[in-house]
């Protein structure tokens, strides 16, 4: 008689497999300055980011070293970029993805510059404090709009440069200002790279080692492990509000 099905237990998280990270993220529907819904125009400097669509409709808004380009979000449309990359989520209709992203807890770190006006970019003071969002829970809607229409503004200025100067010298330009405002923050996300990722790594490597000499203790190991959602009200990301889980 086989075993029933019973709900696993709920234990700390580990580490996502490959030291990923997985959110869910509800875009924003926030009109802006250009009639079109969504939220702030970024860039990461080191993570690859992914969408999975599960509900809605909408676009993501792109500029690459390939040029700008928009492509459609419905369920089931998968998509990503790599780092550089600048990203625009736009929301037609309950636009709802899951996000996974490599290096888990860089992007949290800092990893993420938004487009802000290029005045803004190369003061690392001025970008922090336009970046930063209040403690207080019934401010940071509002912020986090602020923070968004503020790097639509710096975003119209890429477009007006690529148009001037061609794609390569302006996504260029802001690239040297993400690696200025980011440069001081690596150290530590060395150490964050090495707990969640390469970690992850080894670990790996060490059972491929075991399995090539015919020791498969780990699997002894086996496990199911559920993820517990944060409490507290969804975080205000940089394009929607973010569902995480405890780690």
């Amino acid at each position: 008689m086989s075993a029933q099905p019973t709900s696993p237990v709920s234990r700390a998280l580990p580490g996502f497999p490959g030291g990923t990270s997985v959110s869910h993220l509800c875009v924003y529907d926030w009109e802006a300055a250009d009639g079109f819904h969504g939220g702030s125009p970024h860039l990461h400097t080191l993570s690859t980011e992914a969408y999975v669509v599960t509900a809605g409709e909408g676009e993501v808004h792109t500029v690459s070293s390939d040029g700008p380009a928009r492509d459609e979000l419905k369920p089931g449309s998968l998509l990503w970029f790599t780092p550089g990359t600048v990203h625009r989520l736009v929301n037609h209709s309950g636009l709802e993805l899951a996000v996974v992203m490599s290096n888990a807890g860089l992007p949290e770190a800092g990893d993420a510059v938004l487009t802000f006006p290029e005045e803004i970019l190369a003061d690392p003071d001025k970008y922090a404090a336009a970046v930063a969002l209040p403690e207080d829970e019934d401010a940071k809607a509002e912020a986090a709009r602020a923070r968004r229409d503020l790097a639509l503004q710096g975003y119209q200025q890429l477009f007006s440069a690529i148009e001037s100067d061609g794609v390569q010298e302006a996504l260029g330009r802001l690239h040297r200002h993400a690696v200025n405002l980011v440069q001081l923050k690596t150290e530590r996300w060395k150490e964050i790279f090495e707990a969640n990722v390469a970690s992850e790594t080894r670990r790996v490597q060490q059972q491929l080692a075991a399995l090539s000499g015919g020791d498969g203790h780990h699997l002894g190991e086996a496990s199911v492990i559920r993820g517990e959602p944060k409490p507290g009200p969804r975080l205000y990301g940089m394009c929607g509000r973010l569902q995480t889980w405890k780690a």
